[in-house]
């Protein structure tokens, strides 16, 4: 598994291991990441090795029955890195790979409507001309950004803030359900191309309900405008603040918000049931377990 020492990576190789299977992760060489010692406690084998060198990551997936990715990255790692390592998985004879897609349905998304997800598109196209069987799990956004990244539930002025509108159904996971679920893939040779989950489906007003029983307090919606308010904004702050070489500048969380609530990437049919054994976590619990975190550091 390549990318496993990253926030998801790092909760894939967990989960793969609760299930069982034997795990190698690949990481840069000398990495010095206190995630590498604490996967070799849990049995995981770590392989360094230089993507550049061919060859030896070529023998890194050699045995391997899924490559799972879980890089984060702009153009040298989700399309660069991300062929070197569908390359050398294709020459070991690995019958599947997962890229790292992770994300609102991007194969219904018009081209340059998001950076980011553009590089993932790209990348899926040289997938798909590869002989391996390859699956991507789609989620949604990450339940977890809504108490931080994604300023859309605003604890101090108790408000949800959208654009558009209020009744757009919208796809969350939390990063650990999308590990447990990843995890379990990998560990399925039926799955299909894609695979679609949603820990929860809600709209801005499922947000404001589970905002107000979370914090017992009454949260209100604030809508700041339409759609193409936020695409002007989008617009406006790209200029102002380029920074072409972040993964998430603030520009691309706004894009990534404006396609949600377009409603063009909503994930359809749902693949939850697939996996039985995993319980899918709300909204509404995320809230609650932030709320607890936030008290007991005070």
């Amino acid at each position: 598994m390549a990318g496993a020492t990253g926030d998801l990576g790092f909760r894939i190789a967990q989960e793969l291991r609760k299930r069982g299977a034997t795990v190698r992760a690949l990481v840069r060489p000398g990495s010095t990441k206190p995630q590498v010692a604490s996967l070799r406690e849990q049995g995981v084998g770590v392989v360094e090795v230089d993507f550049n060198d061919a060859p030896a990551l070529t023998q890194a997936c050699a045995g391997a029955a899924c490559v799972v990715s879980a890089l984060s990255g702009l153009r040298e790692v989700i399309v660069t890195a991300q062929a070197q390592l569908l390359d050398a998985a294709v020459a070991a004879g690995v019958p599947r790979f997962i890229p790292s897609d992770y994300s609102i349905d991007f194969t219904k998304l018009p081209e340059g409507s998001n950076r980011n997800l553009d590089l993932r598109r790209e990348f899926g196209r040289r997938l798909d001309q590869a002989p391996i069987a390859a699956t991507s799990i789609l989620n949604g956004m990450f339940m977890d950004l809504l108490t931080g990244q994604a300023p859309v539930i605003l604890f101090k002025i108790k408000r949800v803030l959208y654009w558009g509108s209020a009744d757009q159904p919208l796809d969350f996971t939390t990063i650990a359900n999308t590990a447990a679920f990843t995890a379990a893939a990998a560990l399925d040779p039926t799955t299909p191309r894609y695979l679609r989950v949603a820990g929860e489906v809600a709209t801005m007003r499922g947000l404001q309900a589970a905002a107000s029983a979370a914090t017992g307090q009454r949260f209100r919606r604030l809508r700041v405008g339409g759609l193409w308010l936020l695409k002007l904004l989008i617009k406006v702050t790209r200029r102002l603040v380029p920074a072409p070489q972040e993964v998430f500048p603030p520009w691309q969380g706004m894009q990534y918000l404006h396609n949600m609530f377009t409603g063009l990437p909503k994930l359809a049919p749902l693949d939850n049931a697939r996996y039985p054994d995993i319980r899918w976590t709300t909204v509404q619990e995320v809230l609650v377990a932030n709320l607890a975190t936030a008290q007991h550091a005070r």
